[in-house]
Parts: structure tokens; sequence; C-alpha cells
């Protein structure tokens, strides 16, 4: 009898989604080989006259704008009743008709072929699909319930994994446009793995060409991050249908990447587990794990609603993807999966990166975030400065967090618990937050004089945190070696690879991007002797003639060599540790 009833609710819950759903999609991968989708969208309850439909120009998880109608074609326009409807183009990414019954019907073909946590790739190993980069929608049931069928390669022992609620076999649910594109779907012959926690289900979804004995062994690191990211917040996010998905594709054709999602995200990596993916693909998972309070439901006001005809631009950045960041490397620590010498030393090339990098005169975090249209994935074909002029905000906002945790760790609180605070002020009831708010909450934890100090120095301006005392409290060494050069620039080859940094040596030398170097003081490069080895042989304030090729003329230049501002971290030996220095790193660093 129960088994009964519940076949009869599931029928009538099916029923009733059909009946509500304004759009609904068929998906076939017959070519997959070629890779092609083949796609039919169904319009309904369309009240304007003259419908619309069109593809995204942006993702969510994306800061950039990317034209992904460009990979559609073979657009056959029809109405309800299978009328031939006559389809305009007033841009480049829609397409409007007139004369429909209410519903207009679209057919079209999807090359896809990059599976990274943007894009789309269908071959015969698996049908990665972004949604942005694979549907079309009509922006006027954007508030309206969508349904999706994906028609399986049986053949190739497809199935589906996605945070889409599933109404029957291969068919998903969305409650409007935002949900429905914030959806990626992985369909493959995949291997999962599950677990509970505090009532609700945490699944590995891994395709990859491994065993199962090494997805195994993958799942536990990933509940090990799972549950210490828990432990940062006290509680999980309540994740709709009381599910999160891991979706990993770990195969030599996909992208490496990973993209959040608000109860899922894209994993894929060329790299297999048995070739080194075992602990450097868990890195990811931290970060997008992560992401699952901060920036998902601790959320920018700046991203909402997400836009998916223009790109939103957010000064969040160095907070929502920095803070991020950081957490990825401790988490790591902290469940034991990178040791605490290896996960300190390799603070250094952040913190190098941030603290001397010319950009800080130019922007603050802020700014630097306001640039992610440019830089998140975006492309241009003319040459950019951005070696100078941009701090990636990811690393920005990393070692702000780091200076962050270490400088409320002097008094005797912690960036854990400040998080705490945001996500029960902001994300756990899904408020949007702004800078300000984040300043405020910063000025409720920690007094008013401390926040005020650290936004105002280091937030709204550029100003750089007395990082060696912070270091020192817990038993770490910031040193510098000032008998060493910098050259100010990178090379390949002797040819200077990128432009020179601001005020360096070679900046101030006049070279420039594309000099070739042939000699330095007396010495002549050669295959023997590099730039860098040849480098070492002088000393901070030398004055060295430098001969260099431009535009295949021989010229030559005075440089005045400055000394190394590069940093050094190193944890100190722990017989030489305080009592107060040993019990802070370990607060820092270890599990919950």
């Amino acid at each position: 009898m129960k088994i009964f009833l519940f076949f009869i609710s599931a029928c009538l819950l099916s029923l009733n989604l059909t009946a509500q759903t304004a759009t609904t999609y068929q998906v076939s991968f017959e070519n997959a080989v070629h890779h092609e989708a083949q796609i039919q969208a169904s319009f309904t309850n369309l009240k304007a006259a003259e419908a619309e439909f069109r593809m995204s120009r942006t993702s969510p998880g994306r800061y950039a704008l990317h034209e992904f109608v460009k990979n559609a074609y073979d657009v056959k326009v029809t109405d309800g009743a299978g009328k031939v409807l006559e389809a305009t183009r007033p841009d480049p990414y829609s397409w409007k008709v007139t004369g429909h019954d209410g519903t207009v019907k679209v057919s079209y073909t999807l090359f896809a072929n990059h599976g990274d946590g943007t894009y789309s790739q269908v071959d015969e190993t698996h049908a990665h699909l972004n949604m942005p980069a694979t549907f079309m929608y009509a922006p006027e049931l954007k508030d309206q319930e969508m349904q999706v069928t994906f028609n399986v390669r049986e053949d190739l022992e497809w199935k589906v994994a996605t945070q889409l609620k599933p109404v029957k076999e291969n068919t998903f649910y969305a409650k409007d446009l935002q949900y429905f594109m914030d959806s990626p779907t992985e369909i493959s012959n995949h291997g999962v793995r599950s677990f509970d926690v505090d009532g609700q289900s945490v699944h590995l979804v891994l395709h990859h060409n491994g065993t199962d004995a090494e997805l195994d062994q993958y799942f536990e690191s990933v509940k090990k991050v799972v549950l210490q990211q828990e432990a940062v917040y006290g509680e999980l996010p309540k994740f709709d249908y009381g599910n999160y998905y891991f979706l990993a594709c770990y195969i030599p054709n996909a992208t490496g990447d990973g993209m959040e999602h608000r109860n899922s995200t894209v994993i894929p990596s060329t790299r297999s587990l048995a070739d080194g993916g075992m602990q450097r693909n868990i890195g990811t998972v931290s970060h997008e794990f992560f992401h699952a309070w901060n920036v998902e439901r601790i959320r920018p006001k700046s991203l909402e609603p997400f836009d998916f005809e223009a790109a939103n631009m957010s000064g969040e950045l160095w907070f929502a993807e920095g803070f991020t960041s950081y957490y990825t490397g401790l988490i790591l620590c902290r469940t034991g999966l990178r040791d605490p010498e290896g996960y300190i030393k390799g603070l250094a090339g952040t913190l190098n990166y941030v603290w001397n990098s010319p950009g800080r005169n130019f922007f603050n975090p802020i700014e630097m975030s306001y640039q992610a249209p440019f830089v998140d994935a975006a492309r241009s074909v003319d040459e950019v400065n951005r070696g100078n002029t941009f701090i990636s905000y990811y690393s920005y906002g990393s070692a702000l967090g780091l200076a962050l945790d270490l400088s409320l760790r002097e008094k005797d609180l912690n960036l854990d618990n400040y998080m705490k605070l945001v996500w029960n002020t902001y994300g756990k009831e899904e408020k949007p937050y702004t800078v300000n708010d984040l300043h405020l909450v910063l000025n409720q934890y920690a007094g008013k004089d401390f926040g005020d100090e650290f936004f105002n120095n280091y937030v709204y301006k550029s100003g750089m945190p007395a990082m060696k005392d912070l270091f020192e409290n817990v038993g770490v060494s910031l040193t510098q070696d000032l008998e060493k050069v910098a050259f100010g620039a990178r090379l390949r080859k002797d040819v200077i690879a990128g432009y020179p940094n601001i005020g360096s040596s070679a900046y101030e030398a006049g070279l420039d991007k594309d000099d070739k170097i042939i000699q330095i003081g007396s010495h002549v490069l050669s295959d023997e002797l590099n730039f860098n080895e040849a480098l070492k042989n002088f000393k901070p304030n030398d004055k060295v003639n430098v001969i260099y090729e431009r535009f295949g003329n021989k010229r030559e230049t005075s440089m005045t060599l400055k000394a190394s501002s590069s940093y050094t971290i190193s944890p100190n030996d722990d017989s030489v540790l305080t009592d107060a220095q040993r019990q802070a790193r370990a607060a820092w660093l270890s599990g919950k």
C-alpha cells in the first residue's frame, strides 16, 4: 500500500511540475564523436506579441563576458502547432519572433569541446554541460519553472549527475532561470561516493580512467576537507534538496578548472589520481567547497541578481575569492593533507607577489576586484600592462586574509570566528552584503579601532601590514636576502618575456619586453652562461653596462642593480619556540 501511494504521489508531482513548467528542453548526443549536442527548447506561457529567446553572455562564478552563442547553429523556430516562424536578429545574442500562439519551439545544434567550468564539452567520453554555454532561454520566462530531459547514450553507459531536482529518470527540474543556469551537469560513466553530514548528503561524482580503489582513497580526503570547513562555520549551509555534489572530471581531454555553484562545484583536471592528482587536485576541492558559504550564500550585493546579459562588477572579490583562497591551503594543513612546514613556506609566493607588485600604487583591493571583467578568463588581442597595474584579487585577498587572521590572533581572536559572524549575519539568511558591511562586522567582532585600522589602511588603501611581527607571534620567520640582486623582469632564453616591473633595475635602465640580452658587464651570454647565472656575479648597487638586441638592432644601456625585495617565510624550529608561540601556531594550523 505504501509503495502504491508513493507511486501515485510521484506521478502527481511529475504531472504538477509539467503543468507549471514554462520552459522545457530535450538534449541528445547522437553526434557526440563530433562534439555536437542536439537541443530542442519549448517556451510556453509567452505573453508578449514579440517573443525573444537568446543565449547568455556570462556564467555564474565567472565575472567576464563569454559569447556562448557563437557555438549554436542550425536554428529552427516554430510555434506550438509546428508552424514555421521567421526569426529576426536584433543583436548577436538573441532572436525575436512574432505570430506565435503563446509557444515558441526552438531546435539547434551546439558545438561543445572545452571541458572546464565555464564552457561545455561533448564527446564519446562524456557530456560535460555548463548551462549558460548550452541552453537558449526566454527572458520573459526567467521567473518561471524549467525542466530538462537528457537523452543519455546508453551504449556508453552514461548517467546524469547534477544539483537539479530529479523528476523522473533523466528528467530534472529548476524553479527558475537563475537556479537552472547555476546547475552544471556531468553526464558520463562515472563513479559516486556519498556520506551524510548532519542530515544532508555530500556526493563525490568522479569521471576518470582510474580504479575504484583510487576513488575510495580520494573520497577520504574529500571528507576531511568537508568536515574541517564545516568546523570553521559551525555548520554546513542548508543545501537545496539536502544534497551537495562535487562534479569531478579527471580525464586527459578536460581543461583544468574549478567553478563554484549553489549546491555543487565543477572540478575538472587533466591530472589523473594516479599521476599526482591525489595530492594536487584536492586544493581545488578545498577552494570550491569553501565557496558554498563564501560567495554562494555570503553573497556580494553586487552579484545579485546575476546578470546573463552583461558582466556584474563587484568590489568584494578580494573577500569572496581571496579569503576563500587563504582558506584553501589552510584547510589542507588542518586536515593533515599538507604538512605545516610546507604550508608555511608556501605562503611566500603569494606574499611576494602581492607586497612587491607595482600594482598597489594604482589600485586598492576593491579596485583590483573591479578588474575581474577584463581578467577572469577574458581575452584581448592588444597588449596590456597588467604585470605592473594588476594584482589578482585571489592573491591580494589571500594575503589580506592571512594578515587579518594573524592580526586577530594577537588579540586572542581569529579569522574563523569573524567568518562565522559574517555567516550568521549575512550568509545564513542570504542577505547580500557590501564592503561596508564587512567593515562593520569586523568592528563588531574585534572593536571599532581595530576594524577601522584594518579597512582604512589595507582595504580602502593599499598599505602593507607589519607581517614580520605578525609571523613572529606564531614562531615564523620572515626574512629578505638584501645581498641578492633583482633584475625586475622575467626572461625566457635570455629574452625579456614580460614588461619590466616599474621601478626595477630593468625598468630604470630602459629595457623592455622582447629585448634579447647579449652581455651584462663583461659576461657574454651563451649556451653555457644564461642571464640569471651571469647575474649572480653582481651585488646590489653595482652599475653595469648591458648590451641587448631590440628589433634586430644592437643597443647598450647602463643599469644600476637593486637589491632583491623577495621574502622567505620559514617556521622556526620547535626547540626555540616559546610556549606562547607554540600554542599560537597550533591554534592557527591544527584541525578542529
